[in-house]
C-alpha cells in the first residue's frame, strides 16, 4: 500500500504562511501604488532673483530661501548662461540667520544680457533630497539651450529601491525588537523554539541588509539617480560626513551589538531553559533553573532595551523629530513611540508564529502579552498625540494636508486594530488546554509514530524508495499530531484567527507610518502657504508689513518696515523704515520698490523712494490701477556688491 503524504512536515505545517505573505504583499503593493509621491520636509520659499524675473543689471549673487534647514554643498546651486556654461563661482554662501534659512552663490562679473537658468539640489533636515530649477533674465529674455529638469531628486528606480529599503528597515526593526520582547516578557520558553528563533534572526538580517542598502544607495538617491554611483567611494565618503550617513553607520554598529544579544538569547539562555530536567523532581529542578536564569533575563532585558533604544534613536536623530519645533523633546518621544510600536506589533507577529507553529504555547504567555500590548498602546497614544500636535499644529492642517490625512488614516487603523485586539483578549480569557481525550488521541498518534520508527530500525530497508516512503509516513504522522494539538481547542483556533487579522492590519499600519516619515508635516505646509499668501488689506487702514533681509555681506542683516497708505486702488503714500538687527536705524546706500500684479500681467512698476531721514524713505503718488493681490519686491543694497530682494504679496481692494 502506497501512502500519500507531504515530502516534509514543514511543507504542510507552513502551507498557510505563503498565502498570508501573498495577501500582505498585495496590501503593501496597493498602498505603494495608491499613495501620492511624498513631499520632502523642506521646500523652496523664495529666491533672488525670483523665477521669471527680468532685472536691469546682472545681480552679484543668486540666493535661495527654504522653509526648513537643508544641507547644501559648493555644487548645490548652479547658474547656467543661455549656452549652458556655468557662470557662478561654485562657492556656497551660508546666509542663515535665526529662522531665516538662506543660501547663495556669487556670480562672475560682466554677465551679458539673456536668460539664465538656476538649478539647485539639497538634502532636507529629515534626510530627503529636494531639487528644482528656475530662470531669470538680464536686460531682456532670450533663447536658451538649457532645458529645465522634468524629474526631482529622489525619483526614478533609485528612489524606488531606497524606499523599499526604508520599508524593510522599519519592518525588520519592528519584528526584531517585538519578537525579543515577546520572549523575555511573555514567554521565556520561546527562546528555545525554532520558529521564533527564525523570526527574530530573519528580522535582524532584514534590518541589517536594508541599512547597508540605504547607505550604499544614499549617494545616487540624493545625487545623480544612477545606480552606478553607488560604487563611488568619494560619494560614500561624503555621505559618511552627513547626519544621515552617521546615523546609518551608528545603526550598523548597534546591529553588531544586537547580534551578540540574539546569540546569547538563543544560545546560553535557551540552553539553560531546556536543561531543567525531566522525571522525578523535574518541577523542583525547573523552579531552581528559572531562579538561576532570572539574573540573565534581567541583563538581557536591560541590554536589549538599550540597544533597541539606540537603534530607534538613529531614526529620531535623522528624520522629522530632529527638525522643527522642540527637537529636544521630540526625539525622546519619537524613540518611545518607535519602541512602543515595535513591542506591540512585533510582539504580535511573534505571537502569531507561536500560535501557528508551536502548539504548546501556554495561556499565561498570551495573557502576559495582552498586558504588555496594553502598556505599549498607552505609550503609543501619549507620544502619538504629542507628535500629531507638533507636526500639524492646527485642525486645518490635520484635515487639509496630505500629512494630516495620512495621520487620520493611521488613527483609524489603530482604532480598528484595538477593536480586533479586544476580540483577541476575549479569546484569551476563554483559552483552555487541550481535552484529555484528545491528549489520548495524540498519545496514540505518537505511539504509532514510535512503532513506525521501530519498524524502520528493524527492517532497515535498503531500497531508497521504501526509505523515502517511510520518511513521508513519519512526516505525515508528525504533521497530523501537530495539527490535532494546535486545533484541539476551538478557543485557541479563534485566538489564532483574530491575531492573524491583527497582523494584517498591523502591516498596513506600519506601511502608513513609513509613508508619514517621508511626507512634509502639515505645520510646515501651512507655514509655506502663509509665506506665500496675501496679506488682507483692511478698509481705510494702511497696509503694514515687515520684511527681514540678509544681503550676505558684513553688517548685511536687518529688516524693512513698509507702510502703504491708504492701501487701496489709486494714489498711495509709501513709507519705508530700515532697521539693523538690534533695532537701530539702518542707513542703507540704496533701497528700491517694485509693484507687480501677476494675474493681470501688470508690472513691475518701479518706485525709487526719497530718503527723509536716516533709515527712513518715502514716496508719494504711488499709483495702483487695479484691485488684486499685488506682489511687493523690496531691493536692499548694503554695500557696492551686497544686495538682495525680499517680497510679500498683499491684497489691494
Amino acid at each position: 500500500m502506497t501512502a500519500t503524504a507531504p515530502s516534509t512536515a514543514r511543507a504542510r505545517a507552513t502551507a498557510f504562511l505563503p498565502r498570508l505573505a501573498l495577501v500582505l504583499a498585495a496590501l503593501l503593493a496597493t498602498l505603494f501604488t495608491a499613495a501620492a509621491p511624498a513631499t520632502a520636509h523642506a521646500a523652496l520659499t523664495a529666491s533672488d532673483p525670483t523665477d521669471g524675473a527680468v532685472v536691469a543689471t546682472a545681480p552679484a549673487q543668486v540666493t535661495l530661501s527654504f522653509s526648513e534647514q537643508v544641507a547644501m554643498g559648493d555644487d548645490s546651486i548652479r547658474v547656467l548662461d543661455p549656452q549652458g556654461r556655468r557662470v557662478d563661482t561654485g562657492e556656497l554662501r551660508d546666509m542663515c540667520s535665526g529662522n531665516t534659512i538662506r543660501y547663495g552663490t556669487a556670480l562672475h562679473s560682466g554677465l551679458p544680457n539673456g536668460t539664465y537658468t538656476v538649478a539647485w539640489q539639497a538634502v532636507s533636515a529629515d534626510s530627503h533630497p529636494i531639487s528644482g530649477a528656475f530662470t531669470f533674465s538680464i536686460g531682456a529674455p532670450s533663447a536658451t539651450e538649457v532645458s529645465l529638469p522634468t524629474t526631482t531628486a529622489g525619483d526614478g528606480p533609485v528612489g524606488i529601491a531606497y524606499g523599499i529599503a526604508r520599508y524593510a528597515a522599519y519592518a525588520g526593526f519592528t519584528v526584531l525588537v517585538g519578537g525579543a520582547a515577546f520572549i523575555l516578557l511573555c514567554w521565556r520558553r520561546g527562546a528555545a523554539e525554532r520558529p521564533l528563533q527564525k523570526l527574530v534572526v530573519r528580522a535582524w538580517v532584514t534590518l541589517t541588509a536594508a541599512t547597508l542598502a540605504m547607505l550604499v544607495l544614499r549617494t545616487p538617491y540624493t545625487g545623480s539617480g544612477r545606480f552606478a554611483d553607488a560604487f563611488d567611494l568619494d560619494g560614500l565618503r561624503a555621505v559618511l560626513e552627513t547626519k544621515t550617513g552617521a546615523s546609518l553607520v551608528s545603526r550598523l554598529l548597534l546591529l553588531g551589538a544586537a547580534a551578540l544579544f540574539v546569540a546569547v538569547l538563543f544560545g546560553v539562555y535557551a540552553r539553560r531553559l531546556e536543561d531543567s530536567g525531566t522525571g522525578e523532581g523535574a518541577e523542583e529542578k525547573a523552579e531552581e533553573k528559572a531562579a538561576d536564569t532570572n539574573d540573565l533575563t534581567f541583563g538581557l532585558a536591560i541590554g536589549g532595551a538599550v540597544v533597541s533604544g539606540g537603534i530607534a534613536a538613529t531614526w529620531a536623530l535623522s528624520e522629522h523629530a530632529s527638525t522643527g519645533i522642540q527637537p529636544g523633546l521630540a526625539m525622546p518621544a519619537d524613540i518611545l513611540h518607535m519602541m512602543a510600536v515595535a513591542t506591540w506589533l512585533g510582539g504580535l507577529s511573534a505571537l502569531l508564529v507561536a500560535l501557528h507553529k508551536v502548539p504548546g504555547i501556554e495561556r499565561s504567555a498570551v495573557r502576559r502579552f495582552s498586558r504588555v500590548a496594553f502598556v505599549s498602546v498607552v505609550v503609543l497614544a501619549a507620544t502619538g498625540v504629542y507628535q500629531a500636535w507638533r507636526q500639524t499644529g492646527s485642525w486645518s492642517a490635520l484635515t487639509g494636508t496630505e500629512y494630516g490625512r495620512l495621520l487620520l488614516l493611521k488613527v483609524a487603523l489603530v482604532a480598528v486594530l484595538l477593536a480586533v485586539a479586544y476580540m483577541s483578549r476575549k479569546w484569551t480569557a476563554r483559552l483552555a488546554e487541550a481535552p484529555a481525550a484528545l491528549e489520548g488521541a495524540d498519545a496514540k498518534v505518537g505511539a504509532a509514530d514510535d512503532v513506525s520508527r521501530e519498524t524502520e530500525s528493524v527492517t532497515a530497508p535498503a531500497d531508497p524508495k521504501r526509505a523515502a516512503q517511510l520518511a513521508r509516513q513519519r512526516a505525515a504522522l508528525e504533521s497530523a499530531r501537530e495539527k490535532r494539538v494546535r486545533d484541539a481547542d476551538p478557543d485557541r483556533a479563534g485566538l489564532r484567527r483574530s491575531v492573524l487579522a491583527e497582523a494584517a492590519i498591523a502591516v498596513i499600519l506600519l506601511a502608513v507610518t513609513t509613508v508619514l516619515t517621508s511626507t512634509e508635516p502639515g505645520r510646515t505646509v501651512e507655514q509655506e502657504a502663509a509665506r506665500g499668501s496675501a496679506a488682507t488689506a483692511v478698509p481705510d487702514r494702511a497696509v503694514k508689513i515687515t520684511l527681514p533681509f540678509d544681503t550676505g555681506g558684513p553688517n548685511g542683516k536687518g529688516s524693512v518696515r513698509l507702510e502703504l497708505d491708504p492701501g487701496r486702488v489709486g494714489a498711495n503714500t509709501l513709507h519705508l523704515w530700515a532697521d539693523t538687527g538690534d533695532g537701530q536705524p539702518f542707513d542703507l546706500p540704496e533701497i528700491k520698490v517694485a509693484f507687480t500684479l501677476p494675474t493681470k500681467d501688470i508690472g513691475p512698476l518701479p518706485v525709487i523712494p526719497d530718503q527723509a531721514a536716516p533709515g527712513h524713505w518715502t514716496a508719494s503718488g504711488v499709483q495702483l490701477p487695479l484691485a488684486g493681490e499685488w506682489r511687493i519686491d523690496v531691493t536692499v543694497r548694503t554695500s557696492d556688491i551686497d544686495q538682495t530682494t525680499v517680497q510679500k504679496t498683499v491684497k489691494i481692494g
